[in-house]
């Protein structure tokens, strides 16, 4: 660990040179000596060289020549890995939980549900969003609760880095709860959630006809404005919105994507059951870009999932039921999904705390040594928080990864960032360095040592 900070140290000072320089410029940077972990599921390469230049990884591996002029790390004794990629967060929209005022999480008394989009509230200078940074995220998905209804809303793709410009995907998902308290919501049975569901569908479908233009096969886009031609497996439905519709115009038109296909629809489901349900979905809506998000008993299913080709957001630390629709909790239900083929990302517990991902990646490579359960290999452990989560999201090849052709998010440890002890040094998004101070780091400092000369008054005693 020692080795790694004081050789980092050599190359400090270039580098905030360039930065003060233009603080919104990527920076062009070698590591070298380092061990790398590429994010493709691939294990770490020792003594290896990473190169970022205009933002973007131009190399990774080993016996890579660092072009003239680009200032160079000693990485030895360090980790580089891809950014954390956390996804289903609420990162951006919340900064105390029980301060109704700051908490934009939930919109239980809003008229809309579907139509609901976090991109416009993202906040980047929320703390939550500078701890996760120190932390070493560097993009995510953040979006609403279902509250209102079974349908949370729109979610965003984001990047936390210390500039006003977070979202980089708006409008990248759309989530419903098919699960107990999607139950809830819609009266009380899950018979009620799934009739309010099909209802939801059906409605967008018939209302992406809505605005055909008379003697001509082509309507207008409900979304963009413009002319697009008329789907023929449309061609016959009623153009007109009946009277007893469910939904508002304006959650109906933002499900009309999710009917298309054009957006995926991140399902909320735990039990096997709901999962072989929300599987035959694809039957009637055919176009339907599932993504089923926590799955406590998808192990009980893999092979059902897996042919179906849906990938799988699921809890990191389920290992007990905590309700009825999770009695097949087991930690290994990452492990056994992924042995039978199914796409699996990492998700944190806690919504607001995917800070801890990289925990619960290694508790998964710890289990592959205990008798009888299933764990990941280091290399798939870690590709669970980072390539996975990001090709779910919509970023295949562009984030979650040091390849040619990536984004510059690459993060600095001081050892192997899957042991619980271990830190970031060094932060960039985009090839821009990030600042890691934050509200908790100034609290430390303020109270590393017991010298109260310099506290506020209010701590006189």
């Amino acid at each position: 660990m020692t080795r790694a900070l004081n050789a980092l140290a050599l190359g400090t000072a270039s580098l905030l040179a360039l930065a003060t320089a233009n603080p919104a410029a990527a920076q062009d940077v070698a590591i070298t000596n380092a061990t790398v972990v590429t994010g493709d599921g691939s294990e770490p390469i020792d003594g290896a060289t990473v190169v970022v230049r205009g933002g973007e990884v131009v190399a990774a591996g080993r016996g890579i020549a660092v072009p003239a002029g680009i200032p160079v790390l000693d990485g030895t004794g360090a980790w580089v890995t891809p950014g954390i990629f956390a996804t289903v967060t609420t990162l951006g929209l919340w900064d105390v939980g029980a301060v109704s005022q700051s908490n934009d999480t939930r919109a239980g008394n809003s008229p809309f549900s579907a139509a609901l989009d976090a991109a416009p509230i993202v906040n980047p200078a929320s703390q939550h969003v500078s701890i996760h940074r120190a932390a070493g995220v560097t993009r995510a998905t953040t979006v609403t609760m279902p509250s209102s209804s079974i349908f949370g809303g729109q979610g965003a793709v984001i990047d936390l880095g210390a500039d006003p410009n977070a979202v980089t995907r708006p409008r990248a998902f759309q989530v419903v709860a098919l699960d107990e308290y999607g139950a809830r919501l819609a009266g009380g049975s899950r018979a009620a959630t799934h009739a309010l569901f099909r209802n939801a569908l059906r409605e967008a479908s018939t209302l992406g006809t809505q605005a055909r233009i008379p003697g001509t096969s082509t309507r207008r886009d409900i979304r963009t404005g413009d002319d697009v031609p008329l789907d023929p497996r449309l061609a016959g439905r009623d153009t007109q919105r009946s009277d007893d519709v469910l939904l508002t115009r304006f959650d109906a038109a933002a499900l009309v994507p999710v009917v298309r296909g054009e957006q995926p629809l991140y399902v909320y489901v735990e039990r096997a059951s709901d999962i072989r349900s929300t599987l035959a979905l694809k039957g009637e809506f055919p176009d339907l870009d599932l993504v089923l998000v926590g799955a406590s008993e998808g192990w009980l299913v893999a092979s059902e999932i897996a042919a179906a080709g849906v990938p799988v957001i699921a809890d990191g630390l389920d290992d007990l039921p905590q309700n009825f629709e999770e009695l097949g909790s087991t930690q290994s239900n990452i492990g056994r999904m992924v042995k039978a083929g199914v796409r699996v990302a990492i998700n944190a517990a806690a919504m607001e705390n995917p800070r801890n991902l990289n925990q619960y990646a290694g508790n998964l490579v710890a289990l592959t040594r205990v008798p009888g359960a299933d764990g990941l290999s280091w290399g798939q452990a870690f590709a669970a928080i980072s390539s996975v989560p990001a090709a779910i999201s919509g970023m295949d090849g562009r984030a979650g990864l040091l390849a040619p052709g990536a984004l510059g998010d690459l993060v600095i440890w001081d050892d192997d960032p899957l042991e619980v002890g271990s830190m970031p040094l060094k932060v960039f998004i985009d090839g821009v360095e990030q600042p890691l101070e934050n509200h908790q780091s100034r609290l430390r400092d303020r109270y590393l040592d017991l010298d109260t000369s310099d506290l506020p008054k209010a701590y006189d005693w």
